[in-house]
């Protein structure tokens, strides 16, 4: 095994195909606990629990997820920049591939089977291609506020977003700015603005809010990275190989625990109903939890503690 100390924490192995794939792991030793794969967001990274972590609220010491019992090992998705290492030809991949690459990387670092692999968003889509490539390798996948598919929504946003990367002047700032419509609701803008204004620059509230947004992504991601996440995120497709759902479906043998969020714009409570019903049709049985707030789509960070409940079952 080629493996190589970065920094903070951060390991990384060379794959066959000559691809840099980095990871962190916390809590118990890999090789000997079970293991716990967590996949993150688009703008996310390998840092899921401890001082920088985006999912302490469900990782950690007596955390739902606890690690003083499970090993927790993360990737960052090829080309997210966290690393240091940026990808020209990511158009080429899919989160198929991506899915691919993890599962190669755990069998690299000695783990020949996962208790859980959960994901938010994006990390979601990853787990379902996971599950659906490699249907032994899994005891418990947990989708949270993600799909096993690209909606054409999805698509069309992921398309948008595109066009915003390759042409517009500050493409890093506008691209987040029409984002953030998308990963909250106009409930959760009228909630906390309601059309006040910024008195100091003139401006209503959630016009400098969309502005702050912007500037802050352009402060710790790349032009690249983005494209690259933006593409994989447009990708997502467990049936691409011809397959229909129904026959991935059944293949799979990990329990599914499917947790939507009411409200999500993004990848939508309906999609997740449709996945229940056309599974039942086929006599698989998912778990399905509706996570229930005003935020929608960055609920699954926003208020990750409504989240724990429902971990409670599977890893107590």
């Amino acid at each position: 095994m080629n493996t190589t100390h970065l920094n903070n924490g951060i390991h990384q192995l060379t794959l066959a195909s000559g691809v840099k794939l980095s990871f962190q792991s916390f809590g118990q030793d890999y090789l000997s606990a079970p293991v716990i794969l967590v996949n993150h967001p688009l703008t996310g990274d390998s840092r899921v629990t401890g001082a920088f972590g985006w999912w302490n609220d469900l990782i950690g010491e007596g955390k739902s997820i606890d690690t003083r019992k499970f090993a927790i090992v993360s990737f960052n998705i090829p080309g997210n920049g966290f690393d240091g290492i940026l990808i020209d030809d990511f158009e080429t991949w899919n989160a198929g591939t991506i899915a691919s690459f993890f599962h190669e990387g755990l069998r690299l670092l000695g783990i020949g089977h996962l208790h859980t692999v959960i994901g938010g968003s994006l990390g979601a889509g990853i787990a379902w291609e996971m599950a659906a490539l490699f249907p032994n390798f899994i005891t418990n996948l947990i989708p949270v506020g993600g799909d096993w598919k690209s909606t054409d929504w999805m698509i069309a946003n992921t398309f948008l977003q595109k066009q915003i990367l390759a042409t517009n002047p500050r493409p890093l700032e506008i691209a987040r700015m029409h984002a953030m419509l998308c990963y909250r609701t106009p409930e959760s803008f009228k909630l906390r603005f309601n059309r006040t204004v910024n008195e100091d620059i003139g401006v209503f509230n959630v016009e400098s809010w969309l502005m702050h947004h912007g500037k802050k992504l352009t402060e710790r991601f790349q032009l690249q990275a983005y494209k690259t996440m933006n593409h994989v995120l447009g990708s997502i497709d467990i049936t691409r190989n011809g397959e229909s759902f129904e026959e991935i479906i059944q293949s799979i043998k990990a329990s599914i625990y499917i947790f939507s969020i009411d409200s999500d714009l993004f990848f939508p409570l309906s999609e997740d109903q449709e996945t229940v019903r056309r599974a039942k049709e086929v006599g698989v049985t998912i778990n399905h939890q509706i996570i229930h707030s005003d935020y929608g789509h960055d609920a699954f960070l926003m208020e990750s503690k409504k989240v724990v409940p429902l971990l409670h079952p599977i890893f107590n």
